[in-house]
């Protein structure tokens, strides 16, 4: 079993920028492929980046590609996503995923508003 716990949601104006973390237990967080997705709303559930265990390979969804960047600290657990640029449509509940065992865990989610 994996917990996640994300931090660092909020309010911000359009433009303005947010770091989101998400705190992970296990005692092997390196080999866990990490993500993020989002849920605006009246929307679906969508991809927004991950991060490969081994390697660190990224990936982006389209819509946030050259805004938002994902990291990752083995030594600490932990994943985070710098995001950048923020747009109204950013507005979501963002969720950390993590991939492990060919299981998904789930974050409760942490709420990011953007504001023209």
């Amino acid at each position: 079993q994996v917990q996640l716990v994300e931090s660092g949601g909020g309010l911000v104006q359009a433009g303005g920028s947010l770091r989101l973390s998400c705190a992970a237990s296990g005692r092997t967080f390196s080999s866990y492929d990490m993500g993020w997705f989002r849920r605006a709303p009246g929307k679906e559930r969508e991809f927004v980046a991950r991060i490969i265990g081994s390697g660190g390979r990224t990936y982006y969804a389209d819509s946030v590609k050259g805004r938002f960047t994902i990291s990752r600290d083995n030594a600490k657990n932990m994943v985070s996503v710098e995001m950048n640029s923020l747009k109204r449509e950013d507005t979501a509940v963002y969720y950390c995923n993590a991939r492990f065992g060919g299981v998904n865990y789930w974050g409760q989610g942490t709420q990011v508003t953007v504001s023209s």
